[in-house]
C-alpha cells in the first residue's frame, strides 16, 4: 500500500556510478560461479534446499501445508544512523521475537535502504541485519523490491513506459542503482536466505500514466494493451530473478481492486505469467464485509481466477482504521471474522497493514504498534 502518511527528512543522494557498477560487476560473478544460489558475503543461516513452494492448495512451508500470516512492516529497514529512513526506525530483535514461529513481514527492501545518507555509497549494514534476525528468530520476510508509486525511493511514479522499456535501463552515473540492478544485486545477495518466503517485484505495479501534478489515483489515464504490457514486465523480470533464485516464489504484489492492467479479466491474464507464483489481493474494505469489492474486480473473482490459473492468493494487505475513531480490540475482533471468513472461501494467507513502531493512537488511522490485539489475533491463527 502507498497511501501511507511518512515523513522522509533530508534530500535523496545518487551513488557513485562507477562503485555501484564495481559491485554488481562482483555481485553477478559470485550468481554465476554458485549457479544463482544466490550466495553472498553475509551472516544470516542459510539453506541448501527452498523452503517455501506453492502449488493451486496454497502454500507449503518446510513441505508441510503453510497458511502464513503476518504483518506489512514497510519500515524495517529505516536507520537513521545510516540511511535517510522511510518512517520511525523499529527494533528489530524486538519486533521478531513479538511474533510467533514462522510469521510473515512483508517489508519494503529498496534500495534507498542501502545508502549512506553522507557518503552515498553503498552500506547493506540494516538489510543484512533485517535477514539475520529475522532467521534468528524463526520468521520468514517477503522482500518488495520496489514500488509502484516510488514511495520511500524517488517519488516517482513507474508509468507505463516504466514497465514497457525502462524498468531494465542500465546503471549510469546518473542512476547508478537502476531498478534491474538493484534487482541483480538484492536477489544476489538474499536469494539464499533461509529466512525468505517470497520476491516481490514491484509492490502495487499499474502501468498507468499521471493526468496531474500529484498523480492522484483517481486521474490517472490507462493506455491501451496495458494488461500485454504488465503481463509482459512479469514475464521478462520475473525470468531475470528466477535466473539468479530459481526457487524463491514470486509474489504479484497486485492491489487487485481494478488497477490499470489488471481489470476484470485482465487479472487472470496477468496471473497466469510464468513469473508469478503468489497473486495478491489488498483488502481495505468495509466493516462486517469479508469478501470485498465489485463482481469483476472483488475478492470472491480473484479467488476464483487463482483457482483458474492454479496459484495460491494471499490477502497481502488488510488493514482497517482504528485509534480515535474505534478501538483497538474492535478492529481485533473485526479483522479476525473477516480473515476467517476469507481463509474459509479460499484465501491462502493474510497480512496485516501495518506493523509501525510508533502508532498514532489519538488519530484515526491503520497503524498497528507493538501490543495491539492484532498480535494475539497472528498467535492465535498461527500453527
Amino acid at each position: 500500500m502507498s497511501r501511507v502518511e511518512i515523513n522522509v527528512p533530508g534530500t535523496r543522494r545518487r551513488l557513485p556510478g562507477r562503485f555501484v557498477l564495481a559491485v554488481l560487476t562482483s555481485v553477478l560473478a559470485v550468481v554465476v560461479g554458485t549457479a544463482g544460489c544466490g550466495s553472498s558475503d553475509r551472516d544470516d543461516p542459510t539453506t541448501d534446499s527452498p523452503r517455501v513452494a506453492t502449488s493451486a492448495r496454497g502454500l507449503t512451508l518446510d513441505g508441510k501445508p503453510w497458511w502464513p500470516v503476518g504483518f506489512a512492516a514497510y519500515q524495517l529497514g529505516t536507520d537513521w544512523q545510516l540511511n535517510e529512513g522511510c518512517g520511525a526506525q523499529v527494533d528489530l530483535n524486538k519486533y521478531f521475537a513479538s511474533l510467533p514461529p514462522n510469521a510473515v513481514t512483508r517489508f519494503n527492501l529498496f534500495s534507498s535502504f542501502a545508502t549512506d545518507k553522507d557518503t552515498g555509497e553503498i552500506d547493506f549494514a540494516r538489510l543484512d541485519q533485517i535477514f539475520k534476525e529475522a532467521a534468528d528468530h524463526d520468521q520468514m520476510l517477503v522482500a518488495v523490491l520496489s514500488a509502484g508509486e516510488g514511495a520511500c525511493e524517488d517519488f516517482e511514479f513507474k508509468d507505463h513506459s516504466w514497465f514497457a522499456d525502462r524498468w531494465d535501463d542500465p546503471a549510469t552515473d546518473d542512476s547508478p542503482m537502476a531498478y534491474a540492478s538493484w534487482l541483480d544485486t538484492a536477489v544476489a545477495r538474499w536469494g539464499n536466505s533461509r529466512a525468505l518466503a517470497g520476491w516481490e517485484l514491484v509492490g502495487e505495479a499499474e502501468p498507468s500514466n499521471c493526468n496531474d501534478s500529484r498523480c492522484s489515483w483517481q486521474n490517472r489515464l490507462c493506455p491501451p494493451r496495458s494488461a500485454e504490457v504488465l503481463r509482459k514486465f512479469f514475464d521478462v523480470a520475473g525470468a531475470r530473478l528466477r535466473a539468479l533464485d530459481p526457487d524463491t516464489p514470486i509474489w504479484a504484489g497486485l492491489a487487485g481492486g481494478g488497477q490499470c492492467g489488471s481489470r476484470g479479466d485482465e487479472y487472470q491474464y496477468v496471473a497466469a505469467s510464468p513469473g508469478i507464483d503468489v497473486l495478491d489481493y489488498h483488502d481495505y474494505g468495509p466493516r462486517g464485509e469479508p469478501l470485498p469489492g465489485t463482481a469483476t474486480d472483488g475478492l470472491q473473482r480473484r479467488i476464483q481466477q487463482a483457482g483458474l490459473v492454479g496459484k495460491p492468493l494471499v490477502v497481502a494487505e488488510m488493514g482497517q482504521m482504528a485509534g480515535s475513531c474505534g478501538p483497538l480490540q474492535g478492529r481485533a475482533d473485526d479483522l479476525t471474522r473477516k480473515i476467517t471468513a476469507q481463509r474459509a472461501a479460499g484465501t491462502a494467507g493474510a497480512l496485516f497493514w501495518a506493523f509501525v513502531p510508533d502508532p498514532r493512537l489519538g488519530e484515526c488511522t491503520l497503524d498497528i504498534g507493538p501490543g495491539d490485539p492484532i498480535f494475539a489475533v497472528i498467535r492465535a491463527m498461527s500453527p
